[in-house]
């Protein structure tokens, strides 16, 4: 069963894509992540390492990207795999619901999804929290300057 968590950002979908696609700096939004790298470009069948906070590094790999609408990174070690979707649907006067949603699969999942639905139902919140608080300070800055994500 997938865990899910959701959030309404006073912010576009692409300003908060482009979170999304600075992946070194994923940890500024995801307490959980204490590092994160991609070997290439924000697409699918890139690859790249993730250092959760809690854990040992895991490879992953980007299996869908719709730019500026979602995105889903998979992590596999044997016998035990986390699928991570995310989600952009703009609704009116620029705000976007984002969705996170995690799933397991493999022979390790009947031992390992219990422990991290925990963790996860803990987490994602405070994910998405975060992410809506950057995403609104980075909108706020968008629309005072040029229009443009701030480098």
């Amino acid at each position: 069963m997938p865990v899910e968590h959701r959030i309404t950002v006073a912010a576009p979908a692409d300003t908060i894509f482009a979170l999304y696609a600075d992946v070194p700096n994923w940890h500024t939004w995801d307490p959980d992540t204490k590092r994160a790298r991609l070997d290439g470009p924000f697409a699918v069948g890139s690859r790249g390492r993730l250092t959760p906070t809690q854990g040992n590094t895991v490879p992953m790999v980007l299996t869908r990207v719709v730019p500026g609408r979602a995105f889903t990174a998979q992590s596999r070690i044997p016998l035990f795999c986390m699928v991570f979707e995310h989600e952009l649907t703009p609704l009116a006067a620029a705000q976007t619901e984002v969705v996170h949603r995690v799933s397991f699969t493999g022979p390790l999942s009947l031992l390992l999804a219990p422990l991290m639905t925990r963790r996860l139902n803990s987490g994602l919140p405070v994910t998405l929290a975060r992410l809506k608080a950057l995403a609104e300070g980075v909108g706020a800055r968008i629309s005072s300057q040029s229009g443009r994500y701030p480098a």
